[in-house]
């Protein structure tokens, strides 16, 4: 009846990363640490795995003289994403039935 949640996704943080990334290109991390409101160790441990599932995709580069790095999702992210709310939407709608 009800279906698993993805683990990666169940994390506030990792979730508020993809749903951020989701209307976007791309977003460097001093976007994502400001609108996460997380430290920059937290956010890149959690950037990391969701790399390492595919999630997203992480290019670092330095700009002039300034270490950057930019993020994007990937398909497979937001084919995870859409499963993931549509879990969630099952769990709301079991209420109703």
């Amino acid at each position: 009846m009800f279906k698993d949640l993805d683990p990666l996704l169940h994390s506030q943080q990792r979730l508020a990363i993809i749903s951020l990334l989701i209307p976007v290109e791309e977003a460097d991390f001093v976007f994502l640490k400001e609108k996460t409101g997380t430290t920059a160790g937290n956010l890149s441990v959690h950037l990391d795995k969701l790399s390492e599932a595919g999630y997203i995709e992480i290019r670092k580069f330095i700009d002039g003289r300034r270490p950057r790095t930019v993020c994007r999702i990937t398909s497979r992210g937001i084919d995870a994403f859409e499963t993931y709310v549509q879990a969630l939407q099952g769990y709301i709608n079991s209420k109703r039935e």
